[in-house]
C-alpha cells in the first residue's frame, strides 16, 4: 500500500448495515447508425465507490471529524482502510468523495453507551483497486472442484498443526 495516512486504530470499521459496493464503467460504448453498438475497454483500473456506515459514540464522532478535518484534509487525502470485498478483510487505499455536495452524513440516536448518544455516520469512498482473483486462481476455480479443494487445504493445515505435533510428543 502506497499511503501513509491509516484509519484510526481507535475508530471501528464501517458496519454491515449500509455498506456496498458499486464498481465503476471502464467500458466506452459507441452506437453505430447501423448494427449493433461498438464496445472497447476505457481504463484498465477503475476506482469503485463504496458505501460506508459507522456506529461511532460521542467521543469516536469527535474523533472522526478531527481526523476526518486535519489528518484526512477534508476528504481530500487518500487513507489505508480495511474493507469487506469477496476476499474477506482486506487494506484498500480510499478517500471520501461524499455524494449531494456533502463528504459525509452524521445523524445523532439517542441510547449509546455512556453518555446516551450514538452517531450515525454514512458516507461514500472511492477505492483505487479492489483486489479480484487472479486470473490463473480463476482458470483453476472454473474448471476444479472449489468447495473439495478449499476443505482439503483445511485438512492439511489440521493434518500439519495438529496431528503430526500430537505424534511427535
Amino acid at each position: 500500500m502506497a499511503v501513509d495516512l491509516q484509519w484510526p486504530d481507535k475508530l471501528p470499521l464501517p458496519t454491515f448495515d449500509g455498506y456496498g459496493i458499486d464498481p465503476q464503467d471502464g467500458v466506452l460504448r459507441t452506437d453505430m447508425t447501423q448494427g449493433p453498438a461498438r464496445q472497447r475497454v476505457q481504463y484498465t483500473s477503475v476506482p469503485e465507490q463504496v458505501s460506508v456506515r459507522w456506529r461511532l459514540t460521542q467521543w469516536q464522532y469527535a474523533l472522526f471529524r478531527a481526523w476526518y478535518k486535519f489528518k484526512g484534509e477534508r476528504g481530500a487525502e487518500w487513507f489505508g482502510i480495511t474493507l469487506l470485498t469477496g476476499l474477506g478483510m482486506v487494506e484498500h487505499e480510499a478517500r471520501f468523495t461524499g455524494s449531494g455536495g456533502k463528504p459525509f452524513s452524521a445523524k445523532p440516536k439517542r441510547g449509546g453507551k455512556g453518555d446516551g448518544v450514538t452517531w450515525i455516520v454514512t458516507a461514500t469512498l472511492e477505492v483505487r483497486e479492489s483486489p479480484d482473483l487472479s486470473e490463473e486462481v480463476l482458470d483453476l476455480a472454473l474448471t476444479e472442484d472449489m468447495d473439495g479443494l478449499i476443505a482439503a487445504m483445511a485438512g492439511v493445515g489440521t493434518l500439519a498443526n495438529i496431528v503430526w505435533p500430537d505424534l511427535a510428543a
